[in-house]
């Protein structure tokens, strides 16, 4: 079992303010309490506001930091607008975003009406697209710099993946803006970063996804090379690691994170790793007698 320690000293992040969208819950919850331990200041934001505030209370009880709440939906430009607005007057100014909200479902493409299909994007894509541009027009407006925006991809991003297509085109998307915005804002002193955790799993995740008869397919160890899946705590170092100033020359940058899930996939051959040393012996035999 390996203990999973924190990356980086206590004071950190004492000097950020890092917002969270989609925090109550999930991958952006852990990230969150990483953050609050090393000294920043947090905001949640997302629709729930019940969520949010059972999360607040969750993460100032284990941390002793301090977590701001507001309710928005990012899909709604106004509704972001409104949520800044708030948390700015609240903390005197965000240094960092982090877009975490997601939506995905799995399914036949055939299957999808065009509001599935919408759901899924405007959440993922436009979500994302309306945060960054709305508070990065306040940091370029303010001429404030030191500024930096972590999105959170998928290991499908810039390959495709069958069944989740709208989710797979969204984080594509996402993933062409972290780049473009890397060298666009860079002269404003924004850095744009995104990361591609692999299997974090969440509670009630493979529940939400899929239906019971088919979650033993959703067994990730079998197809990741590290045979086991990702601990939180290691999402939390390295998205701490990320927005912190010690990454200050990072930008543009996408780092996977996913046990080497992607690569195995990756490789036409790659499922020759489940053949057994003896059979290896005897092709290799074989192959010299021919």
């Amino acid at each position: 079992m390996i203990d999973i320690k924190p990356m980086l000293q206590k004071d950190a992040l004492i000097n950020k303010t890092i917002l969270i969208t989609g925090g109550g819950s999930g991958l952006g919850k852990a990230m969150a309490k990483q953050f609050l331990n090393l000294g920043a200041t947090l905001v949640i934001a997302s629709r729930n506001l019940e969520k949010l505030q059972l999360a607040k209370e969750e993460l100032e009880g284990q941390t002793g930091g301090k977590v701001y709440v507001f309710s928005c939906d990012v899909r709604d430009y106004n509704s972001v607008e409104t949520m800044l607005d708030q948390a700015i007057e609240t903390t005197g100014g965000i240094d960092v975003l982090v877009n975490n909200a997601a939506g995905n479902f799995i399914s036949p493409t055939e299957r999808l009406s065009a509001n599935a299909f919408d759901t899924v994007v405007d959440i993922v894509l436009k979500g994302t697209s309306n945060c960054t541009l709305a508070l990065g027009k306040r940091w370029i407006e303010n001429k404030e710099n030191n500024k930096n925006i972590l999105n959170i991809v998928t290991t499908y991003s810039w390959t495709g993946s069958a069944y989740v297509v709208p989710s797979a085109t969204a984080k594509a998307g996402v993933l062409a803006m972290t780049r473009s915005l890397a060298v666009e804002w860079a002269k404003y002193g924004i850095r744009s970063n995104a990361i591609a955790p692999g299997a974090f799993p969440t509670k009630g995740a493979i529940e939400r996804l899929l239906p019971p008869q088919l979650q033993h397919l959703a067994d990730m160890t079998k197809k990741i090379p590290l045979a086991r899946v990702g601990k939180h705590e290691e999402l939390g170092n390295l998205a701490s690691y990320m927005v912190s100033d010690y990454a200050s020359f990072l930008n543009g940058e996408v780092i996977t994170l996913d046990g080497g899930e992607w690569l195995q996939g990756a490789g036409q051959f790659n499922f020759l790793r489940e053949i057994p040393e003896s059979l290896w012996d005897a092709l290799e035999q074989s192959r010299k007698k021919k």
